[in-house]
């Protein structure tokens, strides 16, 4: 039976825990980002208060934690990890990069869960980019970790597919749960037979950085604006402006719709309903952008949406 230690937080971390535990693995130790994030006192309370999603699954299937660790590359972790002697390590979802010396100690390897298909969509948060990037197709891959991120060779891929209704959050709903079928199954295999690492293709590669620019352009067409406002659900809104006022749409009650008005400027509204906070904008490619429940983007003034629209928003207006 393998012994694993999981290292991670959020959707990722709790079903890296359930494949493993699917596979008939024994999970030897747990460190999660609450540990290193908040001091011991405000961390017991807050699991007391407001526990996470992870610290109850951790409770209900009585896994032993990694605690009093401020880092992964800490002398105190490093030999946390020698007394568990773990066979490997698996990470999923977690911002510091592991040193030589940490990520060496497990006697098979460490490995990372990263949700996307690599060596394509390395860095943070490729939900965001492959929706933003009109990416029919994505994925989860495990991979060795080694000195630099994302780059470490292949033991494990699986394709997802990318719905055109997708936002952010259920894509990632999906990645993270196909992640657990993935594990348990690598996993499996690893304790039966021998796995050849595949090296990534260098020439196929890709890095995005988190999303900084989230501003609709109707200059750009209504479906790279419908990509970007349903990518950046739950982390952020896209957003648009009407002259110096700043408006963000319903990633789940936005449309892309043919031009059947008389308008043929990009940036022109072509229906306002105020009642259903709804504005229409024509973009770039001859495609309207329907936006309805649209709302201010200042969340202390969105209950005065409707009024704004009413008074301010009116057909035929050009925004850009």
């Amino acid at each position: 039976m393998l012994k694993v230690v999981i290292i991670g937080y959020g959707e990722m971390f709790t079903n890296l825990i359930a494949g493993t535990l699917d596979a008939d693995c024994k999970i030897v130790g747990v460190l999660r980002k609450d540990t290193i994030k908040y001091p011991r006192f405000i961390r017991k309370i807050k699991d007391i208060i407001n526990p996470s999603v992870e610290y109850n699954y951790i409770k209900s299937y009585h896994i032993p934690e990694i605690k009093g660790i401020k880092s992964v590359n800490s002398e105190k972790f490093r030999k946390e990890l020698l007394k568990l002697n773990p066979d490997l390590v698996i990470v999923g979802s977690w911002g510091e990069k592991f040193s030589k010396e940490t990520y060496s100690i497990p006697k098979i390897a460490t490995i990372n869960a990263h949700p996307s298909l690599l060596p394509k969509y390395r860095g943070p948060n490729p939900y965001f980019w492959v929706i933003k990037n009109q990416e029919q197709v994505t994925g989860v891959t495990f991979h060795l970790m080694d000195e630099d991120y994302d780059r470490g060779a292949i033991l494990a891929q699986e394709e997802i597919k990318i719905f055109p209704a997708d936002t952010g959050e259920t894509l990632k709903k999906r990645t993270v749960l196909t992640a657990r079928g993935v594990v348990c199954a690598l996993l499996r295999d690893l304790s039966e037979d021998i796995i050849i690492p595949l090296q990534q293709c260098e020439d196929k590669a890709s890095y995005y950085s988190y999303p900084d620019d989230l501003e609709i352009s109707f200059r750009k067409t209504a479906e790279e604006n419908y990509a970007t406002i349903r990518a950046i659900h739950p982390w952020g809104e896209a957003y648009f402006y009407h002259e110096i006022t700043a408006l963000t749409p319903n990633p789940h009650k936005t449309f892309v719709e043919t031009n059947n008005t008389k308008y043929t400027n990009p940036g022109t509204i072509t229906s306002v309903d105020a009642e259903k906070k709804s504005i229409s904008v024509l973009c770039e490619g001859g495609k309207i952008l329907k936006m309805d429940d649209v709302v201010l983007y200042k969340k202390s003034d969105r209950i005065f949406t409707s009024n704004f629209i009413k008074l301010d928003v009116k057909e035929g207006n050009i925004i850009i």
